[in-house]
């Protein structure tokens, strides 16, 4: 039984197709807010917090990647949303993905942000299971000013970095650890993406070091129907440093996608 997720849900359901918004980690749904405020007043945004994150229920052990996607599946299930446009970022993207795996019928555009499709190597395996045993005896106080200028650029506003920081030190340290134990056993999805079909959008940071541009560049080329935009000045949540460039290019997409749905 699926966990029920707390999730935001604005805009009005009209002849358009909603947006779903799958948050990073170690992340929750406020990640979006800034396309939630955008996109919201002319068609359906839903953005949940996956399960161990934000306001949803924390399960401890190893939540898969088929896991949340899943628990996305179920929450859209009893909302009524059949058909949607799909946008993940880093962890999310890698949910994205397994959702075009799992349900690809009910996705009819899909949006790769700052993410990548390969398996865990082996090192990274060792790294991410070491995290997941540290976060729960630490806490993500230390984790989060570890890695924060990485996950936006040194150069980002102060009110950023702070929103950043804050909802990492908010995430459950048993939902994140859970998180990463699951990510380490991720599939490979490069083929899967040879098999997408619907029209896909793909962006990046500029100066993102956790996904390069040269990853973006690789879907772009796996994916039949993609365009790709690389957003400068920005690192790997190029949504939040620059929202006005990344939701103009989500705006260009998605007018796209309505008019061949």
């Amino acid at each position: 039984m699926a966990p029920f997720l707390a999730y935001e849900d604005k805009g009005a359901d009209n002849s358009v197709l909603p947006l779903v918004l799958v948050h990073g980690h170690p992340f929750d749904r406020t990640m979006w807010t800034p396309q939630i405020e955008r996109f919201s007043s002319d068609r359906r945004v839903l953005a949940p917090d996956l399960r161990g994150y934000g306001a949803s229920p924390v399960i401890p052990g190893l939540t898969s990647l088929s896991d949340f996607a899943r628990d996305i599946e179920a929450l859209l299930d009893e909302l009524k949303v059949r058909e949607f446009v799909l946008a993940g970022l880093s962890m999310g993207g890698q949910i994205a993905m397994e959702c075009c795996r799992l349900f690809p019928e009910r996705i009819r555009g899909l949006v790769l942000a700052d993410t990548f499709p390969a398996a865990e190597t082996a090192e990274g395996k060792v790294l991410r299971n070491e995290m997941a045993d540290r976060l729960p005896a630490e806490g993500m106080g230390g984790y989060a000013d570890e890695v924060l200028e990485k996950m936006v650029a040194p150069y980002a506003s102060p009110e950023v970095k702070a929103h950043v920081h804050r909802m990492m030190t908010a995430t459950p340290p048993e939902g994140a650890a859970a998180a990463l134990r699951g990510r380490a056993e991720r599939p490979d999805y490069r083929t899967l993406l040879t098999r997408v079909t619907v029209p896909a959008l793909v962006v990046v940071g500029a100066d993102d070091e956790y996904t390069p541009v040269r990853d973006a560049e690789e879907m772009h080329a796996a994916l039949a129907d993609s365009t790709l935009r690389v957003v400068e000045g920005a690192a790997h949540m190029p949504n939040l440093e620059r929202p006005a460039e990344f939701n103009d290019a989500l705006q260009e997409f998605l007018v796209r996608v309505d008019g061949a749905s």
